[in-house]
């Protein structure tokens, strides 16, 4: 078992605590401790408030060992900085919101809360969430803990280097294309995208309001199923919030796949997939199968279309909501302008990075008149043909399998002056998001030393099935258990 405290699940954290064999308070200490010996290196962090963690943890000292105590009673949580958090700071990585502070909770926060957490801080991630790597957060990169040389993944790097690093027991992201599951693979924890629709997005700073979806990182799949059950339900104050019952997922996990049918797909095994990744994802499937799952080859016919049309659909989306932020109401404001239409391009300019100027420029395009048919309407085409692709498959099988990214995390400015390489670790993320489907990335390997994902993808709201299968994996492999070597020599 792991020696600190930080590098426990929350499952464990409570059983600890019900036998007073550990505490709140220590486990804080312990996250607090992992931060001051890590964070200089890894940066995963954009805020933290080291005295609200000890006066959080304080409140449920006496409480957390009860059996009536909430579900995460004393466990520490990080938030992405796109998730609004009453009076600390929220950029969404970009200076143009340097300063925010919402007067309010997002749902998902207030639910934490309820739950008994500990909230941390916030976690760093690409501007916005429009990347692969956190390296486009305008307050600098983030490095994976497994090689401080790589990337940890985007957009929520920030939330899976900490995990991984024992700077959190739990935290948020948003995954609008892959920034759940592409951070989890790279990082080697548990990153869970639920069905769109499923968890609240009130109080998640909006990047493409059809595609976002708020989700956990875990250090196992009981950790993520029972964040998963904490953070989901209806919410009135988002209409697409579904009103469907939440499941108690972490006491339905039983990590049993006999007679499950398991697609595997075809495309997402194409020539492009790093053979070491390939490997892993295949050997998976080998456990699957003896574990008595029946694994089968399955096509998405119009996968290889979902990256071109995710990078219409997603920026012309993002064009139409951060039109909101021209220094008016809130964040930065150009100090030299004469008059408003000065004042509006000079904050856009001075406040966005480039990559967020890319995408707007590409939605605004996308959306203009002469352009619309050819451009965005046809992308929307293409996403009923894949979501129409993914009912045909889930009426022969159970759930889906395939890689997370084409590779393991890649180097430190590898893919910045290359967009379009930068896109492509998105390929086998994006048709999950369009559909609108639920999609986890469990540990399933290495690859060269890094971790590799097993993406699983269900039902629409099947999210148990998704997890029971996750569960099933990691009960028959100890790849989950794996630390990094940076956070082990914190210890």
């Amino acid at each position: 078992m792991p020696a600190s405290l930080a590098d426990r699940p929350a499952w464990e954290l409570r059983a600890l605590y019900r036998r007073k064999a550990a505490s709140p308070r220590e486990a804080a200490r312990a996250v607090l401790d992992r931060l001051e010996a890590l964070e200089h290196r890894i940066h995963a962090y954009l805020f933290w408030d080291a005295d609200a963690v000890v006066a959080q943890a304080a409140r449920w000292e006496s409480r957390a060992h009860r059996e009536d105590a909430p579900p995460l009673a004393g466990v520490p949580v990080a938030l992405k900085d796109n998730i609004c958090t009453r009076g600390w700071p929220t950029t969404a990585g970009s200076r143009i919101l340097d300063g925010f502070r919402p007067p309010y909770d997002a749902t998902v926060v207030a639910r934490l809360r309820r739950a008994g957490a500990i909230l941390v801080g916030k976690t760093n991630c690409d501007e916005f969430a429009m990347g692969s790597s956190t390296e486009n957060s305008a307050f600098g990169p983030t490095r994976n803990p497994w090689d401080l040389d790589r990337v940890p993944g985007g957009s929520s790097g920030g939330s899976a280097a900490a995990v991984a690093a024992g700077e959190a027991t739990l935290a948020l992201g948003s995954d609008t294309g892959g920034s759940i599951r592409e951070p989890a693979a790279f990082c080697g924890v548990v990153g869970l995208k639920p069905t769109y629709g499923r968890v609240s997005r009130y109080g998640l700073i909006a990047f493409a309001s059809s595609l976002d979806q708020i989700g956990p990182f875990a250090r196992d799949v009981r950790d993520a199923a029972l964040a998963l059950r904490v953070i989901a339900g209806r919410d009135p104050a988002d209409s697409t919030s579904a009103e469907i019952e939440v499941p108690p997922y972490d006491e339905q996990l039983a990590g049993e796949v006999k007679g499950l049918r398991l697609g595997i797909v075809r495309e997402f095994l194409s020539e492009g997939t790093d053979g070491g990744v390939a490997a892993a994802v295949r050997e998976a499937v080998q456990t699957l199968r003896g574990l008595g799952a029946v694994c089968e080859e399955v096509s998405l016919p119009h996968a290889p279309y979902a990256l071109p049309a995710y990078y219409l659909v997603a920026p012309a989306e993002a064009s139409s909501n951060l039109a909101r932020y021209a220094g008016v109401h809130y964040g930065h404001r150009t100090a030299r302008a004469d008059d408003l239409y000065t004042m509006y391009a000079r904050t856009r300019r001075e406040g966005f990075g480039p990559e967020v100027k890319r995408r707007i420029m590409l939605g605004t395009y996308a959306l203009s008149a002469g352009y619309y048919d050819a451009f965005y309407l046809r992308a929307q085409r293409v996403r009923t043909l894949i979501r129409r692709d993914f009912e045909a498959a889930f009426a022969k099988f159970d759930a889906l399998l395939g890689p997370v990214a084409p590779t393991t995390a890649f180097r430190l400015g590898e893919r910045t002056q290359d967009p379009l390489q930068m896109y492509l670790a998105d390929v086998f993320t994006v048709p999950v998001n369009l559909a609108g489907v639920p999609g986890i990335s469990v540990p399933c390997g290495f690859a060269g030393g890094l971790p590799v994902g097993l993406q699983v993808i269900g039902r629409p709201f099947d999210e148990g099935t998704v997890l029971n299968i996750a569960y099933a994996l990691e009960r028959a492999t100890d790849f989950h258990a794996a630390r990094p070597p940076v956070a082990s020599a914190a210890r």
